[in-house]
Order: structure tokens, then C-alpha cells, then sequence
């Protein structure tokens, strides 16, 4: 297993050009899953888990890898399925998310595709809302599952989600300020966390699923006589998203006239990988790596003074 994944320079290239690379692996079945390579960190043989009592079913246990202690997420238990049999001859990836590190088990692990966002879908219409999938896709005609960790990881450690009453009172202070947040996410659950976040300040919200949804409603504002800096005081947006990235989104944004002075932060689970270079190379104006209530209502709220010349406390 070892070189199965590229060096991060090698990847950050693609940044930029709506394109992504997956990591694709099994969970026992014909079915092909992919993950984004830029949050996988390791990918290795499973080790010895050591049980931890009152854990969560999904996580079969905790191993030592690299001098720390890790949880490792059974992946197919995860999705609704039965739990892995024969781990010892599994696969562990280990992936940042949310500024956690943590370990999904896998049956096998199968090689990296390079692919355009573009080729990336949401899942089909009448899947329902409470599956696992947050895009599919097709290599060499069979069909590729990108599962939602967020929703997983959501749903074995809750994130906190409140923000603290002082920030609150801060963007109280400043509320005259009538403008709404676009927020960007393909995530259902990253969505209404962000969502949550926003509406706690007081401020009102419009959601898009991907980049493509997002530039099609900022020009659709445009179609009825509406200016979209007037009327959004910013836009936060996820970077890895089906059919167009958060990277392309703000490039395709800054070329825009109507809409280039758009105030923009990439706010991500890719956390550990991204750097203020590559905010920069594509002209966001802030980064935020999810998910820490405060710190995003301090972004927001650090608008609103900039808007209204006040502090933002």
C-alpha cells in the first residue's frame, strides 16, 4: 500500500480546475465507493483495535498509529450495512475532517482516479434524505458512491453547534445591516450547521447545493434587476462540491464583473491541507476549516462591522 497516494504538491495542482482525484475502495461488494484523496492522510493495513467501552457501534475500536490514539469508523456498519467481518485483513484510511483525524474501515482499497467536478453528480432524485451519499459517479462504466463522512461523523460524535451568547449580542448590536448569506454546501447536514450558525446572528439565509447552483443564482438575481453585493452580505461555500467546485465557483465568480466583489470563504472539511496561497491563487477572501460555530459567527460578524464601520466586539 505504500505510494498508493501522490505527494500533496502534486496534488494542490489541481486546484483551480474543477478537478479532483478518488481515492476508490470496497466494503465487501461489487460496489465502488470514492473519497476525495485530499482528505485521506494514510492509507494501511487495519492494526490491532483496542475496545473502548460505551463506544459508539460504528467504531469497532481505537488504534495507535503514528505515537497517537485514533478511532476507527466501520464504514460499511456506518452506511447501514453489517459490521466487517475478518478486520485483520482490512484496510484503514486515514482521513482530517472537521480538524478531527480518524480512521474508516474497508475491505479493500483499489487505486486513485484523476476526475473533473463536472463528471461529479448529486444523488439521483428519489433516493431519499436519509441516505449516505453526497455525489456518484461513473468510472469505466460502473457507478461510483461518494458517501457523506460528514453525516457519519455527525452522527457518532455530534459537533457543538451553539454560539456563544456574547458573539450573539455582538451581531445584535449591528443587526441594521439588511443583507443575506449565501451558503454553498452539498452537504445536507454541513448546510443546515452553517445555516444554523448564520440564523443564530439574526441573519437570513439562501442555500445552494454546488458551485454550478451557486453561480446560477447569483446571475438569476442579476436577471431581476437585482445586485448581488447589495443584497448578500457574503458567501460561504464549501470546496469540494459535485458539478463545480468551491474553487471554481470563486474563480468563475471574481471573472465575473457583476459579481467580482463578492465577499467569499471557503469554509471546508479539508482541514490540514490548505494553505493562505491557495485561497489567494483563486481570490477568496478568507478560508475557515469546519466546523467551530464561534469562529464562524466571528467571520460573519466581522462583515457586518466592516459594512457598518462598527466593532464587531
Amino acid at each position: 500500500m505504500a505510494g498508493i497516494l501522490d505527494s500533496v504538491n502534486q496534488r494542490t495542482q489541481l486546484v483551480g480546475q474543477n478537478r479532483l482525484e478518488l481515492l476508490l475502495f470496497n466494503l465487501g461488494g461489487n460496489q465502488q465507493y470514492g473519497i476525495n484523496v485530499f482528505k485521506v492522510k494514510e492509507v494501511l493495513q487495519c492494526p490491532t483495535l483496542n475496545e473502548i467501552p460505551k463506544r459508539n457501534p460504528i467504531v469497532r475500536g481505537v488504534a495507535h498509529i503514528r505515537g497517537g490514539t485514533l478511532p476507527i469508523l466501520d464504514l460499511k456498519l456506518a452506511t447501514g450495512g453489517r459490521p466487517l467481518p475478518d478486520i485483520e485483513n482490512c484496510f484503514v484510511i486515514i482521513t482530517e475532517y472537521n480538524r478531527s483525524t480518524q480512521g474508516f474501515l474497508v475491505r479493500a482499497v483499489e487505486r486513485i482516479v484523476n476526475m473533473n467536478w463536472s463528471d461529479i453528480h448529486p444523488p439521483p432524485k428519489g433516493s431519499g434524505r436519509d441516505n449516505y451519499l453526497t455525489a456518484v459517479t461513473e468510472v469505466e462504466g460502473r457507478l461510483v458512491e461518494i458517501i457523506d463522512v460528514e453525516k457519519i461523523l455527525a452522527e457518532v460524535s455530534p459537533l457543538q453547534e451553539q454560539v456563544s451568547a456574547e458573539i450573539i449580542r455582538a451581531a445584535q448590536e449591528n443587526i441594521e445591516v439588511q443583507k443575506h448569506i449565501l451558503i454553498v454546501d452539498d452537504s445536507s447536514i454541513a448546510r443546515k450547521q452553517v445555516q444554523k450558525v448564520v440564523e443564530s446572528l439574526g441573519v437570513k439565509t439562501s442555500l445552494c447545493k454546488d458551485g454550478r447552483e451557486a453561480l446560477e443564482f447569483l446571475q438569476h438575481m442579476v436577471s431581476e434587476g437585482k445586485d448581488p453585493y447589495h443584497e448578500l452580505l457574503l458567501i460561504i461555500s464549501d470546496i469540494e462540491m459535485p458539478e463545480m467546485d468551491g474553487y471554481t465557483f470563486t474563480a468563475e465568480v471574481r471573472a465575473d464583473p457583476r459579481f467580482r466583489n463578492m465577499h467569499i470563504i471557503l469554509h471546508t472539511s479539508l482541514s490540514g491541507v490548505f494553505n493562505e496561497a491557495m485561497v489567494q491563487k483563486v481570490g477568496a477572501n478568507d478560508f475557515l476549516a469546519k466546523f467551530h460555530p464561534d469562529e464562524l459567527a466571528k467571520r460573519v460578524n466581522n462583515r457586518i462591522a466592516e459594512l457598518t464601520g462598527k466593532s464587531s466586539g
